[in-house]
């Protein structure tokens, strides 16, 4: 069947070769990424350190496409002295760069090993980049750990709004995060983007004991910004509890149209 078909109709795998050249050379974006994704299950040992390499690259997708093709390598990726115990030296080494820190953060999470989970963490609480520590709570959230040491947990408190955003992103998506508790404390955080989240975060994991919190974040006097009031008002209507009704009636006559139809939706679901 494939005689009738013209040569160039149908996809060639690239060489070593070929990966080697673009991974050394300075390319496009799509054609890194057309050339690693068909190499997928070529077998290059020497195109390993280019495209580590490549992890640094200024280009976001650049640096992802080249964890990709990475973690799918066992010789010369994983193990003592590879890419990924070089990953997880750089992410906790003062001596490094913000950039590179961040980035081997990043390529950490991508490579979807367990094994970068406690270097994440501990870049999580202690590095003194916020920059770095998004990149490690994002990571941690890539890698599906709330860290050894509930190390999320700790960055809700972080002093960086930023980070604390990326850690409750992380909380809501990680399997065995526990402390539900410090979710709940940020309803009153000083940034609203955070307050909004921790609302959304509450409802989601639906959080019951949080309900009165949630109830006071719905009155105008006690919250200011319109999408924080409705995402307390979407939280209490994920906890299906009729103790919230008082509250989200009395909200129903709250200045924002936006506010009141998320009260509306937040009541058919008690």
């Amino acid at each position: 069947m494939y005689r009738q078909l013209e040569p160039e109709s149908l996809e060639q795998l690239p060489t070593p070769a070929r990966i080697l050249a673009v991974a050394q050379g300075k390319v496009a974006p799509m054609l890194l990424w057309k050339t690693l994704e068909r190499g997928e299950r070529v077998e290059c040992l020497d195109c390993i350190a280019p495209v580590a390499e490549l992890l640094y690259d200024p280009h976001p997708k650049n640096r992802e496409i080249s964890a990709w093709w990475l973690r799918r390598r066992i010789f010369g990726v994983f193990g003592p002295g590879e890419v990924h115990e070089q990953l997880a030296r750089s992410v906790t080494d003062a001596s490094q760069s913000e950039h590179i820190r961040a980035y081997a953060a990043e390529a950490l999470g991508e490579m979807l090993s367990v094994s970068g989970e406690e270097p994440l963490a501990r870049a999580l609480i202690s590095d003194p980049s916020p920059r770095v520590r998004v990149a490690a709570a994002r990571a941690l959230r890539r890698l599906n750990k709330p860290g050894p040491n509930q190390e999320l947990a700790q960055a809700l408190s972080d002093t960086d709004s930023e980070v604390r955003l990326a850690a409750l992103d992380a909380s809501l998506r990680v399997v065995g995060f526990k402390r539900s508790d410090r979710v709940v404390g940020l309803l009153e955080d000083d940034a609203a983007a955070v307050r909004r989240l921790a609302a959304q975060t509450l409802g989601a994991l639906r959080v019951s004991g949080a309900l009165p919190q949630l109830s006071e974040r719905l009155s105008p006097q006690n919250e200011g910004d319109p999408r924080v009031r409705a995402a307390a008002a979407y939280a209490l209507g994920e906890l299906r509890s009729s103790d919230a009704r008082p509250a989200l009636v009395e909200a129903q006559s709250d200045p924002d149209p936006f506010v009141r139809d998320a009260v509306n939706i937040a009541l058919r679901r008690l």
